[in-house]
């Protein structure tokens, strides 16, 4: 297989130190397995991480999470794990604000807050505004499987009538999960709400890294062994069956099971390879639609420097009411065009993170455009949101889609997975492909998750599932 064979052998590889392959590794190596976790980059996180420039630190894609409250998902993988005890976590109050020319509607830890704010806005929308929160609260996935088939269009029509109420409520999500709700399932929208918007807004002290930090360090007080700076070239089959995986050195690590963390592409047609694929499988994955990537700036700002919105708490401005038109403008990034922005100024006022969903394009296109796009970019949150703002920057710099994928090698840089359209959700052999013994794909790729909560969730449950077998 390879000029090189280590002497080590596990019971499981996971490819990927993101959140769902450090959850999944801890519960495999607290349940007594030998655990190897390889991870292409120099720390863990995936899009969870944090970096330093110029003094300042900046999270770097994720800011937040939810599904924090009792007994929420996030809430019992982090007792289970024993790393609340490990982190001091803070809740923003209200998480979010969505700020339109005409209104400023926040959402607030208490949702009997929020629905009393949204009817004192749309007082003849008052009943359905009830039934709407009421309905998303409720955490039965039986409730959830009713619109499993349903746009999130669909969904928000048979609540209300008034477009401009229907465009604010379906906003989050295009910028969440960058689709517009013409688009996009209406089972991961409410899952988004019940997890993330409803109940979000949680931190970390000390930034997003301190969660992959925390959850690495558990994994390794489990036994667990971690290699960074490991990439993973193949996943090393025999008689279709997992038997190891083969690294970047030449090296090759035998297993008896392999959890992919990756990109789902990448794993199938580049790790497995696409002579080991089913047929119908193999062409499933060439046709579906990765999500859509971010472009994020990163802003460093003096002491002087102040505006109007609580720090912590994300901010999202709506410039216009047609989010299909915002979703063209997305694809071909058209900042013009495009409905607003989101910014988050970090807890201790130093920092603003500003993010618009863009399409991935390519590194030339990046390039070329990167700094007329950050500069229009400030400039449009200026114009809006945070007067002044350029006067008071000490040091500005973003990422771009292919920046994303330099770091996580994500496909397109994308930054949910796969397009959360209605077809394309718990797309089936994914998570556990028949045609191959003893592997399985966690993370956001699986069809099955959004978000820190549902990849926790998909890490947490695909743990599980091995763990049935194994013990």
């Amino acid at each position: 297989m390879s000029r090189h064979r280590s002497s080590e052998e596990y019971d499981a590889i996971i490819i990927g130190a993101g959140i769902g392959g450090l959850v999944c590794g801890c519960y495999l190596a607290k349940a007594g397995m030998k655990v190897l976790i390889c991870e292409q980059h120099h720390k863990p996180g995936g899009y969870c991480t944090s970096f330093k420039r110029k003094g300042f630190t900046f999270d770097a894609a994720a800011d937040c999470f939810g599904a924090y409250r009792e007994g929420g998902i996030t809430r019992k993988v982090f007792e289970e794990l024993g790393i609340d005890k490990k982190l001091e976590i803070i809740q923003f109050d209200p998480s979010l604000i969505i700020h339109t020319k005409e209104f400023k509607i926040r959402i607030w830890r208490d949702t009997k807050k929020t629905i009393e704010e949204l009817q004192s806005l749309f007082p003849e929308e008052k009943t359905s505004i009830s039934n709407f929160f009421n309905f998303l609260s409720l955490s039965n996935p039986a409730t959830f499987a009713k619109i499993k088939n349903w746009t999130f269009q669909k969904f928000i029509d048979s609540f209300f009538s008034n477009k401009k109420l229907k465009t604010i409520l379906s906003y989050p999500l295009l910028v969440m999960a960058g689709l517009p709700p013409t688009s996009m399932s209406a089972f991961l929208s409410g899952k988004l709400y019940y997890d993330f918007i409803l109940d979000g807004g949680y931190y970390p002290v000390g930034g997003m890294q301190s969660l992959p930090d925390a959850l690495a360090n558990r994994f390794q007080e489990f036994g667990g062994e971690m290699r960074f700076c490991t990439l993973v070239k193949k996943i090393l089959i025999q008689d279709g069956a997992v038997v190891g995986v083969k690294v970047e050195n030449g090296d090759y690590i035998t297993t008896r099971y392999v959890v992919s963390n990756c990109d789902a592409r990448q794993t199938f047609l580049n790790l497995l390879g696409e002579e080991n694929l089913d047929d119908t499988f193999s062409y499933s994955i060439k046709n579906m639609t990765p999500s859509i990537s971010n472009f994020i700036a990163y802003l460093g700002i003096d002491d002087t420097f102040s505006h109007s919105y609580p720090p912590g708490t994300a901010v999202l401005f709506l410039e216009h009411y047609n989010l299909d038109k915002a979703y063209k403008a997305m694809l071909q990034c058209d900042l013009k065009n495009y409905c607003g922005y989101s910014f988050r100024t970090s807890k201790n006022n130093k920092t603003i993170n500003i993010l618009v969903p863009v399409s991935f394009k390519n590194k030339n296109y990046w390039k070329k455009n990167k700094q007329k796009f950050l500069d229009s970019l400030i400039e449009k949150a200026e114009k809006y949101s945070l007067p002044n703002l350029s006067q008071h920057l000490v040091y500005k710099d973003a990422g771009t889609p292919y920046t994303l994928y330099r770091y996580t090698l994500n496909y397109k840089g994308a930054s949910y997975g796969w397009a959360s359209t209605v077809s394309q959700l718990a797309v089936p052999g994914f998570k556990k492909p028949s045609f191959i013994k003893g592997l399985y794909l966690t993370g956001h790729w699986s069809t099955l998750g959004l978000g820190i909560p549902g990849v926790a969730y998909v890490g947490y449950d695909t743990a599980k599932i091995i763990l049935r077998k194994y013990l």
